[in-house]
């Protein structure tokens, strides 16, 4: 990016990634010429184009973070499949149209893990997203994502777009969603707690705690997310992630939380509950690669901040 005056606008920016990125601009990687908006729902819908338009007419952004969508758990996502399809690809087709029409030098849209085939080999990279469909539960959401690889190839073919996306694995922290019904592992896992302290009971995990997955903090996803912005060049996607000897189990996960929010009491497994798929490892070898210097933070840190954050907010946060 040159040191001319910039504007960044950022969609979906007052949900978890949004709210992290906005930290992170003004804390570390905060620079003078740039301008950085954030937008949410309330600022407008862009499942239509006309409100799509007046918003980057009132901004003229240089640049373009995509984070909005709608999204659900699996329940909401399992009933609703038509629904995640038709909203996400108006959101999408939307904002990368207004942001080819504004001449907006590049945007970096986030994707999902959910993406990837169904039936794959792992570790999974950047190079399957395409290889065969995605699991039948989500695949309305999962198929409008992907959807937006191939507009960002098809807009740098036809004309010459910088668009490009990364692809996170599981993300949490600070601002997350912590309905106990529609929440991800760690904040669900965070409420549960919550709960299970105030009843003087021990935290219930379900399944027996052995599957492993990769979880990345919601500021490492902000700081690589800047640097892609900044910096990311390709239009192929980019996985970011904690590499696969850095998984971590859901037990190992349990008790992080169980520390973090300050519980005694012993886990208790609940083995009569599914443990779904052991792993879904991701490979972060492009993003050593290209960021060979960069640390994640300590998931001991990271969740200990985050359950703080979530007793700091308990009153006003999602859930």
């Amino acid at each position: 990016m040159s040191s001319e005056k910039v504007k960044i606008l950022v969609t979906g920016g007052t949900g978890l990634v949004g709210k992290a990125i906005a930290k992170i601009v003004n804390t570390e990687e905060n620079r003078a010429n740039e301008e950085w908006i954030f937008v949410s729902s309330k600022d407008a819908d862009l499942t239509d184009f006309d409100a799509t338009k007046a918003l980057f007419e009132k901004y003229s952004p240089t640049y373009v973070i995509h984070l909005a969508a709608m999204v659900g758990g699996l329940f909401k996502n399992l009933k609703y499949n038509l629904d995640f399809w038709r909203m996400n690809i108006k959101i999408n087709d939307n904002v990368l149209h207004n942001a080819y029409l504004h001449k907006v030098k590049k945007c970096v849209s986030c994707l999902s893990t959910c993406i990837f085939p169904d039936k794959t080999t792992y570790p999974i990279d950047e190079t399957m997203v395409h290889n065969g469909p995605p699991h039948d539960s989500n695949f309305g959401y999962a198929y409008a994502k992907r959807m937006i690889d191939v507009q960002n190839r098809a807009y740098h073919k036809q004309h010459g777009c910088q668009f490009t996306s990364v692809i996170p694995t599981n993300v949490y922290g600070a601002h997350d969603n912590y309905n106990l019904e529609d929440s991800h592992v760690i904040p669900g896992l965070i409420h549960k707690c919550y709960m299970a302290m105030k009843k003087d009971e021990p935290l219930v995990v379900w399944g027996t705690g052995k599957p492993r997955r990769q979880f990345i903090y919601s500021l490492d996803l902000a700081r690589l997310m800047i640097w892609a912005l900044r910096e990311y060049n390709e239009i192929d996607p980019i996985i970011l992630s904690v590499s696969e000897d850095e998984e971590i189990s859901i037990k190992e996960v349990a008790e992080l939380v169980a520390k973090g929010m300050g519980m005694t009491k012993e886990l208790v497994f609940d083995t009569t509950k599914s443990d779904g798929q052991f792993k879904k490892t991701a490979s972060n070898d492009k993003l050593r690669k290209l960021r060979p210097d960069f640390k994640f933070t300590d998931p001991s840190i990271a969740i200990k901040e985050s359950c703080q954050w979530f007793l700091d907010n308990y009153e006003t946060c999602r859930k």
